[in-house]
């Protein structure tokens, strides 16, 4: 496709288009999971946690658990800082002149992609879990925040997954091109050359072999040695 350079991005030099950029599968689901990493460690850290005046000490709504809480806050802060480094990584993916390098971006958005995904599916079943055994807080406090905290980290599991999807493909189509062959066949030129004007008609037969031997000349075998 014209205009596409190693691992599916565009040619290394060329003008930026920030709508192209804006348009792109890629860009989209970044901010879609920078956006949800807000939303879960933003919920847990202003509502998730209750001060007990027994204790004199906040405990997590996460049935006490101050691990679900901690564990939650701690995927969705890297999860923030990781989809905006990768979105400057999308910026700058066109830039990138040596194909190595796409190479190595590409590799780290698969491995950390596939990876968070897991580990938002690990704090989905932990949360849950953990909620599932809580007691109702005093008055509801903070019921819609750890419950949409829960909700975002299960749809995380799927923006991540498609963030490492997006760089399979990618790894793929530079895989297939670094085996492809260097040069395409030329369609525009004949495949069969035509013979000097009128050869079709006129070449197929010839009235006497070429450099057949005319009336004064000497065939090869003909030639006798000269007597002394």
């Amino acid at each position: 496709m014209e205009g596409v350079g190693a691992y599916g991005g565009g040619k290394a030099g060329g003008a930026f288009d920030p709508v192209a950029f804006a348009k792109r599968p890629q860009v989209i689901l970044r901010a879609v999971c920078w956006l949800f990493a807000i939303i879960v460690f933003g919920c847990i850290s202003s509502q998730g946690w209750l001060y007990n005046s027994k204790t004199s000490r906040e405990e997590c709504l996460y049935n006490k658990d101050s691990n679900a809480c901690n564990y939650g806050v701690g995927i969705a802060v890297i999860a923030f800082l990781a989809s905006m480094g990768f979105l400057a990584g999308e910026y700058l993916f066109e830039q990138m002149s040596s194909v190595k390098t796409r190479k190595h971006y590409v590799l780290a958005d698969l491995g950390f992609s596939g990876f968070w995904s897991f580990l938002y599916f690990v704090g989905f079943w932990y949360l849950a879990s953990q909620w599932g055994k809580s007691d109702s807080p005093p008055g509801g406090y903070g019921v819609n925040n750890v419950q949409a905290a829960i909700a975002f980290s299960f749809f995380s599991i799927f923006t991540w997954a498609g963030c490492a999807f997006f760089a399979f493909q990618r790894f793929r189509q530079g895989s297939d091109a670094a085996f492809a062959p260097s040069y395409e066949a030329d369609t525009s030129l004949p495949t069969s050359y035509p013979s000097y004007p009128g050869g079709p008609e006129t070449d197929q037969h010839y009235q006497e072999p070429p450099f057949a031997a005319g009336p004064n000349q000497r065939a090869p075998g003909d030639f006798s040695a000269p007597a002394y």
